[in-house]
């Protein structure tokens, strides 16, 4: 079985990608992860993230890169937002996600593209989002625990940034894929949307095809 969850960031995607993996004894792939390994190691390397040669270049990061703390922090989120622009670095990560995808037994996926792109033919496909207003405070008050100072205004400017980037590059935009679940968060608490996402998954597999 193979669970698209697509939606903008802050929208709680990867934490119900997380939940249903758990819940349904899947792996997991967050492949923002991927696009934030690219954007770390072009600036690593002097790079420019906006330059798509610089950002192809460093499409041949290791996988322990992915374990780097670094790629959570959200200059990373920023710089992910900016190389996935370029269509030389979608194509070069695409067959790395396609192959999790399509493992024996299945997986879940969380991403942008993952049910329009990389995966259309998954089984169940879920769109999360939140307004931009919700998805920043979410997000300011996460940087607020972790002792970052940064106000919230800059958060929000920063969110809808990276959802224009992201809803108006020509490839592979963020859009929802047609027979996806649309689940806007809002105004749910964790729990109530991780039990939204799996009743959807289950109401799926108890309707075949």
């Amino acid at each position: 079985m193979i669970i698209a969850v697509d939606g903008p960031t802050a929208s709680g995607k990867g934490t119900i990608a997380q939940a249903l993996g758990r819940h349904f004894g899947l792996p997991v792939l967050d492949t923002g992860l991927l696009y934030r390994a690219v954007g770390f190691q072009t600036q690593q390397r002097g790079g420019d993230p906006d330059r798509a040669a610089d950002a192809l270049a460093a499409c041949d990061f290791p996988d322990t890169l992915l374990e780097n703390p670094a790629l959570r922090h959200e200059s990373s989120g920023g710089l992910a937002s900016r190389v996935s622009i370029h269509p030389e670095v979608r194509s070069a990560l695409l067959q790395r996600q396609r192959d999790f995808a399509n493992q024996p037994g299945g997986a879940v996926l969380d991403g942008r593209d993952i049910g329009t792109v990389i995966a259309p033919h998954a089984d169940a496909k879920l769109f999360v989002t939140a307004t931009a207003e919700e998805r920043a405070r979410r997000r300011h008050g996460e940087m607020v625990e972790r002792g970052i100072s940064l106000g919230y205004e800059e958060v929000l400017a920063d969110i809808r940034a990276r959802d224009a980037r992201d809803m108006g590059r020509a490839d592979a935009p963020l859009i929802r894929a047609e027979d996806a679940m649309l689940l806007d968060t809002s105004r749910m608490d964790r729990a109530a949307a991780i039990a939204a996402a799996i009743a959807f998954v289950e109401g799926k597999l108890a309707t075949p095809g």
